[in-house]
């Protein structure tokens, strides 16, 4: 396969090697590896490529959704994204049912979290110019925080310390759902702290 071949192939910035194989072309590794020496493809991690032409529009976001799979962006990701916590998060945080994974490319640092597949649930898919990326709802990543980090919050100091935006909590959160969401995830500890979430 030419590199000309390929972009014609591939109509998204960031692919994996198995897109190629489905769009009927023969490729060989060896070709990948020349292609990202001579700069024009990025090697994001064994199997993801993103054409170095389309680094500049390239949204994290999507990196994030195809790096790992099955995922979706939540935690310190999506607090930040719905303006629940205050700071600017330059790590990109999804939560998986796979195994705790990270990794580090030349697009950013990407942190993926483990929670069992019975809470794999509570995102939607926002879709972009150039792809699609999913995303906790604030309900599901304000509970998601809270699941992870139970072992750090035994306080009303330590719940402070998260620094959540009540009123953007009670603009964001839908109580009937966060209720609903809430009772799913069945775990006593957490329950006092997400109360306190809905103010």
């Amino acid at each position: 396969m030419k590199y000309d071949h390929l972009t014609s192939l591939i109509q998204t910035p960031v692919f994996s090697k198995n897109d190629i194989l489905t769009g009927q072309g023969t490729l060989y590794d060896y070709q990948l590896t020349r292609w990202v020496q001579k700069g024009y493809l990025l090697k994001l991690k064994n199997g993801i490529y993103a054409f170095a032409r389309d680094a500049g529009k390239i949204r994290g976001e999507e990196v994030a959704s195809r790096l790992y799979q099955p995922s979706y962006l939540s935690l310190e990701s999506a607090l930040s994204h719905y303006g629940i916590i205050p700071e600017m998060v330059f790590v990109y945080v999804s939560v998986t049912p796979k195994i705790t994974r990270t990794f580090e490319n030349v697009l950013g640092r990407f942190v993926y979290r483990h929670v069992k597949s019975a809470l794999f649930w509570g995102y939607s898919e926002v879709k972009t110019e150039t792809g699609r990326f999913l995303m906790a709802e604030p309900e599901k990543a304000v509970l998601d925080y809270l699941y992870l980090n139970m072992a750090k919050i035994n306080s009303e100091e330590d719940y402070m310390n998260l620094r959540f935006n009540d009123d953007r909590l009670r603009e964001t959160l839908d109580r009937v759902k966060f209720h609903r969401y809430l009772k799913a995830f069945a775990v006593k500890k957490i329950e006092r702290w997400a109360h306190r979430c809905l103010p």
